[in-house]
């Protein structure tokens, strides 16, 4: 099987939120470009973003709505 063919990607980030970031991958035993593989792999799958981008304001639910949400998820806890 052929190797595969890698492409360097450079971008420039706010370095205290790189410095934040490392310390949770590496909790993970995880780099950057781990975390940056797995995004760019879960684009390709989903054939858009992983997560939703938008300019509208998120709802943010009462403990008891997210329990609720929960127990209709995944059962009584």
């Amino acid at each position: 099987m052929p190797a595969e063919t890698t492409s360097l990607f450079r971008a420039r980030v706010p370095a205290a939120r790189l410095r934040k970031a490392e310390k949770i991958l590496s909790r993970l035993g995880m780099k950057p470009g781990d975390a940056f593989n797995m995004l760019l792999a879960q684009i390709e799958l989903r054939q858009g973003l992983p997560f939703e981008v938008t300019t509208r304001p998120s709802v943010i639910l009462t403990a008891e709505q997210q329990a609720a949400e929960w127990q209709e998820a995944y059962g009584a806890y």
